[in-house]
């Protein structure tokens, strides 16, 4: 019996993967991939090349430091990238030494010295792993730099990650490398990208003035923006006539709530994979329908396993208390009962009023949940907390795993 479950099991294997596919390249499809063009980035494209038109002019003059803010799914990443990458084979055809380094600060666990052993390994492969604190390698890059005659963009994806862990010293001390180098050419220059702008009220002043001198703002997709973001990966990643306009448009219409084209990117491609499961000729309405029940906009696994303890803990209060009151929104006064509970239960000494409230917002402005004042019918004036794009009841059940240990990675069942 087990013989022929196993064979029947190769049987339908085969058959899938002999059936053609409607996707004819559906890396295109990845969050990952940066594509040649970015529409409706263009104009954000033109001031980066104008903020860093000396690195090609006049290299060595001067450094940049430019900071690009917006919500999840609004290009910060890919623009950064594509621009980053084009401006590096423009430099190499004029002979120019420039290097773009990416780094996620998120990855590097918000740690500089991390940060800093990526960008070196760029220039010696072998460094070595210990021994060094994060302001002597910053020092050894400025001199690798000297040495090789280059010129840096360092890229800080996710720069929460490193304002949370170590506070504003790692951005003052890159931002003031080259006080100390005044007689040398000027070799590093910063690109930071932040999702939560009020993580710039952790910095100095100084340094909040430097970084806030050129902000690159991402904000949300239109419907029209986003059905072009799709048009043009389903030209790179589906056989042609098999993603009827329809289709396109209703999936635009779906992720427009939020303007995140993450989202509607990730929608199109698993909406093409219940296609190929059905051994369909074309991506239909229906096939959308059932990637809307398997993804979720707002809050994917990846942007949960960022978040600090407390606010996970915050998080599962919320999804309680929605829970609980079988209401859209819930008020801070019944949040604040529930994480009173969730700490009691987790055996964590639960943290003020305003502590709370600064967690809330934190959640909000990363779009995991969305934050209002109360209108009619709400006594007095106080904050409504909703999860309107996802399951309150999936994101418990998952935040309550994840605190018991019996989740490393977001379960589908739940997401």
């Amino acid at each position: 019996m087990e013989e022929d479950e196993l064979g029947r099991g190769s049987e339908i294997i085969k058959e899938t993967l002999d059936r053609p596919s409607i996707l004819k390249n559906e890396a295109a499809l990845s969050i990952d991939y940066i594509p040649a063009n970015l529409p409706h980035r263009e104009e954000k494209l033109r001031f980066l090349a104008q903020l860093f038109r000396f690195t090609l002019e006049n290299p060595g003059s001067m450094n940049q430091k430019v900071l690009i803010t917006g919500k999840i799914g609004t290009g910060k990443t890919a623009v950064s990238q594509r621009f980053g990458t084009d401006l590096v084979k423009i430099a190499k055809s004029r002979k120019i030494n420039l290097r773009y380094i990416h780094v996620n600060c998120r990855e590097c666990r918000g740690s500089l010295f991390l940060i800093l052993k990526r960008a070196l390994a760029e220039f010696v492969p072998s460094f070595p792993q210990r021994g060094y604190s994060s302001e002597e390698l910053l020092q050894m890059l400025m001199d690798v730099l000297d040495k090789n005659n280059a010129f840096v963009i360092l890229a800080l994806d996710e720069l929460e990650s490193l304002i949370r862990a170590e506070g504003g010293t790692p951005l003052y001390n890159l931002t003031r490398i080259q006080e100390g180098r005044l007689d040398r050419p000027m070799r590093l220059s910063l690109i930071c990208i932040l999702r939560q702008p009020e993580y710039l009220k952790r910095l100095d002043s100084s340094t909040i003035g430097t970084l806030q001198h050129n902000i690159v703002q991402m904000d949300p997709y239109s419907i029209e923006q986003l059905t072009a973001i799709l048009e043009d990966r389903v030209r790179l990643s589906f056989r042609e006539g098999t993603a009827p306009d329809e289709s396109i448009r209703f999936i635009a219409e779906l992720a427009s709530t939020t303007g995140d084209a993450r989202y509607a990117i990730e929608l199109l491609w698993r909406s093409a994979k219940y296609a190929d499961a059905e051994a369909k000729r074309e991506l239909e309405p229906e096939h959308v329908r059932k990637a809307v029940s398997a993804v979720y906009p707002t809050i994917r696994g990846d942007y949960v396993k960022s978040l600090s303890r407390q606010e996970r803990i915050t998080l599962l209060a919320i999804t309680r208390a929605l829970e609980s009151s079988g209401s859209a929104y819930v008020t801070m006064g019944e949040i604040e009962k529930a994480y009173r509970i969730v700490c009691e239960e987790l055996r964590e000494t639960p943290r003020a009023h305003t502590q709370l409230w600064k967690f809330v917002r934190e959640l909000s402005a990363s779009g995991i949940i969305e934050a209002k004042k109360s209108g009619k019918g709400i006594r007095g004036r106080t904050t409504m907390v909703g999860l309107t794009m996802t399951s309150a009841s999936a994101m418990r059940k998952w935040l309550e795993f994840s605190f018991a240990g019996q989740d490393k990675e977001p379960r589908k069942e739940f997401f």
